[in-house]
């Protein structure tokens, strides 16, 4: 019985070692902007909607890059290289981005997490495109 105590302790403590990833960028935006003082964040994009106090820190929520994407159609390529049946219809994209930052009593960016997004099946999402300085491909 001691044995399995000891055995699921130490497996609870090796789990809860590997949570903790605070040191890996996961996108674009958090590259950028990570360690960066706020005041270029919001001198580039825009003010916040709204700010909250937690603790020592300030989190604020943005909300910017409104854009407007057409998206043509595509059509299959038959054998002999002309277009063929229609695939898609052509769209449109309203695009925008929202993050929540927080930032320290000494205005530095500690944590961005990305609210709302557009994403896309193959390259960067818009606020990656936008706010990280992702090229779309």
């Amino acid at each position: 019985m001691n044995f399995r105590m000891m055995t699921a302790g130490a497996l609870g403590l090796l789990l809860a070692g590997c949570t903790t990833t605070t040191g890996i960028t996961r996108n674009a935006v958090e590259a950028r902007w990570l360690g960066q003082p706020a005041g270029p964040f919001f001198a580039q994009f825009g003010p916040p909607i709204s700010d909250v106090e937690a603790g020592g820190d300030t989190v604020y929520s943005w909300k910017g890059g409104y854009k407007t994407r057409k998206i043509a159609a595509e059509y299959e390529k038959t054998a002999d290289g002309k277009r063929g049946k229609r695939i898609s219809a052509p769209r449109t994209e309203y695009l925008s981005c929202s993050v929540q930052l927080t930032v320290s009593s000494d205005y530095v960016i500690r944590a961005i997490r990305i609210v709302g997004d557009r994403k896309r099946p193959n390259g960067p999402t818009w606020c990656e495109e936008f706010l990280g300085g992702a090229k779309a491909e």
